[in-house]
C-alpha cells in the first residue's frame, strides 16, 4: 500500500539561488491547516535546515491558502485539556524555532493566512505576500481568543492594532498586513516568487556569520530594557567587529573610499 504524500516538502537550492531552502505545506485539501503529522513534519524540517549549509529558508505553501490555523476536526475529536496543552506547546516550540534558526525565514503567502497560519507568518522573520493574500486571528469568533497567535503578532504589529484583530476576528489584506508591519513586501501573484528569490538572494550575498549574529541578536535584545540591550549590543559588534569577513569588508571600504 502506498503510503500518503509527505506533508512539508523541502527543496535545496529553490528559486535558482543557491543556499536557499524552500518548506512547502503540502495539505492543500485541508487549506495547510496545522493537523498533529503537519506540525512534526515541519518541525523535523526545521530542525534538519537549521543545521544545514541553507542560507535562507522559506516558507511556503501549496493550493489555494497558506495556512488556515489548526486543525479544528482534529482538535474537536480529542476534548482534553492535556491534548490542547500538549498541541499548544509543541506550535509554540515550532515558532520559536523559526525565531533561533540561525538562518532569516521568509514566509511566502500566496493566500489566505488565519489563526495559527497568521501565527506563522508573524513567526517569520521576514514575509512576501500577493496583493490577494489575507490574514485574520478568527478564533474569537468561534469563542477561542487566538492567544498564542497574539504573541508573535504582538510583536510585528502596534498594540491596537494587534488587538482590534485579536477582537474582531476581522480579515485584513496584504496592504493594510503591509503598512501595519505584518509583512515587509507585497507584489501581484505573478511576481510573488521573483520578489521571495530577490529577498534570499540580498541575503545570500551577506556574510554568513555577520547574518548568523545579527538574527541572534536583534531578538535578544528586544526582550531587554535599552541600557541591557546597548550592553548586549556593544558586545556583539566587537566581538563581530574581529571576524574575518567584518575586517576584510571594512578594509575594502577604506581602499575604495581612499581611491577616490
Amino acid at each position: 500500500m502506498n503510503s500518503r504524500p509527505p506533508l512539508v516538502d523541502v527543496a535545496h537550492d529553490a528559486y535558482g539561488v543557491t543556499g536557499v531552502a524552500r518548506v512547502t505545506l503540502n495539505r492543500p485539501d485541508a487549506f495547510n491547516a496545522l493537523s498533529d503529522a503537519l506540525l512534526d513534519e515541519l518541525q523535523s524540517a526545521l530542525d534538519a535546515l537549521a543545521g544545514s549549509d541553507a542560507r535562507v529558508v522559506v516558507i511556503a505553501a501549496a493550493g489555494r491558502a497558506f495556512c488556515a490555523g489548526h486543525d479544528l476536526k482534529e482538535m474537536r475529536a480529542n476534548p482534553s485539556h492535556d491534548y490542547y496543552a500538549q498541541l499548544f506547546a509543541r506550535c509554540s516550540k515550532t515558532m520559536l524555532t523559526i525565531q533561533r534558526m540561525p538562518q532569516p525565514v521568509i514566509a511566502r503567502v500566496h493566500g489566505v493566512a488565519t489563526a495559527a497560519g497568521c501565527q506563522l507568518v508573524a513567526a517569520c522573520d521576514l514575509a512576501v505576500a500577493a496583493d490577494t493574500a489575507r490574514f485574520a486571528v478568527s478564533g474569537i469568533n468561534l469563542g477561542l481568543f487566538c492567544s498564542t497567535p497574539a504573541v508573535p503578532l504582538s510583536r510585528n504589529v502596534s498594540r491596537k492594532a494587534a488587538f482590534e484583530m485579536l477582537m474582531t476576528g476581522e480579515f485584513i489584506d496584504a496592504h493594510t498586513a503591509r503598512r501595519e508591519g505584518l509583512v515587509n513586501r507585497v507584489v501581484s501573484a505573478d511576481a510573488l516568487d521573483a520578489a521571495v528569490s530577490a529577498l534570499a538572494t540580498s541575503i545570500c550575498a551577506k556574510p554568513r556569520d555577520a547574518v548568523r549574529v545579527g538574527k541572534q541578536l536583534f531578538y535578544r535584545q528586544l526582550e531587554m530594557g535599552a541600557e541591557a540591550a546597548y550592553q548586549l549590543a556593544g558586545q556583539t559588534m566587537a566581538c563581530n567587529m574581529m571576524a574575518d569577513c567584518a575586517l576584510d569588508g571594512v578594509q575594502a571600504f577604506i581602499d575604495r573610499r581612499g581611491a577616490k
